[in-house]
């Protein structure tokens, strides 16, 4: 903390393309504070460290939470002795009932506070409750658009029901419980199995299996490998394929998976793996 010299503040769920203005804004010296409400669902926890090559500090917010503005910025200063510059976003509050502003900043820091300015994609303005409102309507493109990247989710690997290998499409289940969940459905995907670097073209099922026991998954086909054995799983969010839907034989729904794989592979390999 003692060579930081500048730090972009904010919750920063996402950390998606307006996050990153704020973070360039900070410059090499630069760092990040999160203040963490317990409601980040895009990227969760430790998740945002995957999105910036900038150091992270976390505060809880109850932790901060019943500082004025003066107590926060002695915080700060005590914390990060060699500070200067603060980044917010132009919507930034703080302190109880957020009720210390921007003017607050500047009234008890002694350097620069720099605000950025509100990002827009196709006129839109980019905020995280609008990338999950479109992650719930399956519109991952415009997601990804807001976000900078694919959205991605992670998790352990968990026994499905072994219907996959015997008689549909063998899939990895995984277990996923901080993450928001995209809209019920078949996406195409990319996945990362374990601790490789290489993504995978896959297809990706969510939601409850209608057609057979009723349960809900996570599951993964992968189209480009036998799958050898995998603990953990990072899924990136292409596009959206068809919504979740019962089929009458087992039949029929390995037809309508043999029809989303041709779909998974024709978008995939468009894509520079």
């Amino acid at each position: 903390m003692k060579s930081v010299k500048a730090i972009a503040i904010g919750g920063f769920d996402g950390m998606h393309i307006g996050h990153q203005k704020l973070f360039e804004a900070t410059d090499a010296s630069g760092a990040i504070l999160v203040i963490e409400t317990g409601y980040a669902n895009l990227t969760p926890g430790r998740e945002r460290e995957h999105y910036t090559d900038l150091p992270i500090f976390y505060y809880e917010l109850d932790t901060i939470r019943h500082l004025d503005a003066a107590g926060f910025i002695a915080k700060l200063s005590a914390e990060f002795p060699a500070l200067e510059k603060i980044v917010v976003g132009y919507d930034f509050h703080f302190g109880k009932d957020r009720r210390f502003t921007i003017d607050d900043l500047r009234q008890h820091f002694s350097g620069e506070v720099e605000v950025i300015e509100e990002v827009s994609v196709d006129n839109d303005s980019v905020h995280s409750h609008k990338i999950r409102a479109k992650l719930q309507i399956g519109d991952i493109r415009g997601a990804n658009r807001f976000l900078g990247y694919n959205f991605t989710i992670s998790g352990a690997k968990v026994q499905g029901q072994g219907l996959g290998q015997k008689e549909l499409y063998a899939t990895i289940n995984i277990d996923v419980k901080e993450f928001l969940l995209p809209k019920e459905g078949v996406y195409v995907t990319l996945a990362r199995l374990n601790d490789e670097e290489h993504y995978h073209p896959a297809v990706s099922f969510i939601g409850h299996r209608v057609t057979t026991d009723g349960s809900f998954a996570v599951e993964t086909h992968i189209l480009d490998a036998i799958v050898g054995d995998v603990s953990k799983l990072r899924l990136s969010f292409v596009d959206f394929i068809r919504p979740n839907q019962k089929f009458k034989t087992l039949d029929a729904l390995k037809e309508a998976i043999a029809d989303d794989i041709a779909v998974a592979k024709r978008k995939t390999r468009q894509l520079s793996l």
